[in-house]
This record gives C-alpha cells, sequence and structure tokens, in this order.
C-alpha cells in the first residue's frame, strides 16, 4: 500500500530550516462580491526594489475604471483603463466590448480572486504581496513579510488538483495576460520559498504542466530541476511513488529523459582524466 500523502517536506535552499504553513484558499466566505479597489500610492521607490517593472510608467489615473468580475463567487475589482490595458489580453478585451455596452465590465469566471488581484497588484506598482527585496549585506533576495520562513505560499484549488503554490499559478496567468516581467517575477519568488511539502510540489508541477504551452522553457524546467534537486527526498515519498506509477503524462516523462541525462553528466565527470 502507499502512502496517501507524503508527509516529508525540505527546502529550497539547502540546511534552511523550514516550518509548516497552513494552506490557505481564496474561496473564504468573506471574499464573495466584495470589492477592491487599486489605487497606486504617491511614494518614493524605495533603494531595493523588484528586478522586474521595478519603475512602472505611470498610470493615467483619470482613464476610466473598469468593473472586473472574478471567479465562480464574481468577486468584484475595480481598475484604471489604462493600467488593465497594459496588458495586450484585457486591451483586447476592451476593444471587443466596451463599445457594445454603456457599462465598462469585463468578466473573467475562470480566474482565482486571489490571483488576479495579485496581477492588478503588478499592474499598477511593478510588483505583489508578499513584495521582493534585496539584502545589501548577503547580495541576495528574500520575500518581504518572512513568508519564505514560514513555508509554502499556496492555494487549494480543490481536490481534484489540490494545493498548488501561488507563484505557480500566478505565472500561468502572466502568460495568459501576455505579461512577461511578471511571469519572470513570479519564477524569482518561487524560487525563494522554503518548506515545501512534497504534496505540493508535485500538484504544482501537474498544474504547471496543464496551463503551459510545450514550448515552456522556464516554470517546466525549474519543476524538472527542483525534483531532481531533491530526488533523495522524492525516491522516498510515497506520493512521488504513486504519481509515477500513474504515468503517462508529459511531466513524467520529462523528468524521466532529465533524470537519464543528469546521471549520464555524472558518469562522464567521473569517466574524465584528472
Amino acid at each position: 500500500m502507499f502512502a496517501k500523502s507524503c508527509r516529508e517536506s525540505f527546502s529550497y535552499r539547502a540546511g534552511k530550516a523550514t516550518s509548516k504553513k497552513k494552506e490557505r484558499s481564496f474561496r473564504d466566505k468573506d471574499l464573495t462580491r466584495s470589492r477592491t479597489m487599486f489605487i497606486p500610492q504617491t511614494t518614493k521607490p524605495s533603494q531595493s526594489q523588484s528586478p522586474s517593472s521595478s519603475n512602472p510608467t505611470s498610470p493615467n489615473l483619470n482613464s476610466s475604471i473598469v468593473t472586473i468580475s472574478v471567479g465562480a463567487s464574481s468577486r468584484l475589482f475595480a481598475a484604471h483603463e489604462d493600467v488593465l490595458c497594459k496588458s495586450p489580453y484585457f486591451a483586447h478585451m476592451c476593444r471587443a466590448h466596451f463599445f457594445e455596452t454603456s457599462g465598462k465590465r469585463l468578466d473573467l469566471p475562470d480566474e482565482e480572486p486571489e490571483i488576479f488581484s495579485a496581477v492588478l497588484e503588478h499592474l499598477y506598482k511593478g510588483d505583489y504581496t508578499p513584495k521582493l527585496a534585496f539584502d545589501k549585506k548577503r547580495a541576495s533576495w528574500y520575500l518581504e513579510d518572512g513568508v519564505s520562513e514560514r513555508g509554502e505560499n499556496a492555494i487549494y484549488l480543490g481536490e481534484v488538483v489540490g494545493t498548488v503554490l501561488k507563484d505557480t499559478i500566478i505565472y500561468c496567468s502572466a502568460q495568459r495576460y501576455n505579461l512577461p516581467d511578471l511571469q519572470r517575477l513570479a519564477l524569482k519568488k518561487q524560487g525563494l520559498q522554503t518548506g515545501v511539502q512534497c504534496s505540493t510540489i508535485l500538484a504544482s508541477a501537474r498544474f504547471a504542466y496543464a496551463h503551459t504551452p510545450a514550448s515552456d522553457s522556464k516554470l517546466r524546467a525549474h519543476y524538472l530541476a527542483l525534483i531532481i534537486r531533491s530526488r533523495n527526498t522524492f525516491k522516498r515519498s510515497g506520493t512521488m511513488q504513486m504519481e509515477m506509477q500513474k504515468g503517462g503524462t508529459p511531466l513524467f516523462f520529462d523528468l524521466f529523459v532529465a533524470l537519464v541525462n543528469h546521471l549520464d553528466d555524472i558518469a562522464g565527470v567521473a569517466k574524465s582524466p584528472r
């Protein structure tokens, strides 16, 4: 019998102490029908800013307000039209729909409200919570609010999909909305998380493969490299064992090829003359 879930956890960074964090769901009742308005604050940029869109072009705050209904709960967001249209995806939606009705409203029934909130925050401010900051003393990036110290920052997407890393979902949404800067930022933030459960890694990898094209060479490669680096943990994982027995998915075929190539590289180094 195989274990129903994988209880092992590991750190993206070797030797880093980790702790479990309670998984959050975007389906909290208090979010239903709530309305969110994103207005950027006129503050001076900090010395340590995100490497992506750290100084976004100031939007025209006199432009029209667009209402966006998001998710199955129809949570309402409001944003300036000029800001929203920084995304070619939304610019196309605006051109297609805004002149047909008197009200400027878009519907995104398949998007998660928590994810769209992060997308809007990035469109206004060039980053999203938790913010990316730079430690000058250590010459390294870290996530503010101690997120990387507390463990995985993930969202539960139901019994079928499971718990998926928030940054993975943001990456996939950013690809759909044609926001490459947000894709790079989400990928960087994901690499800074620690203490992520094996089951979350596998669910996130499945989600990444299901929501990115075959040409994607960033997010898919990230998961393949992560599992290879942590293969000693995954080979003891009951969840990983069940996933491999299911087979027939592009993820695990690519993983097999990547593992073989990795072992070949090790063998080549061992045989090379010193």
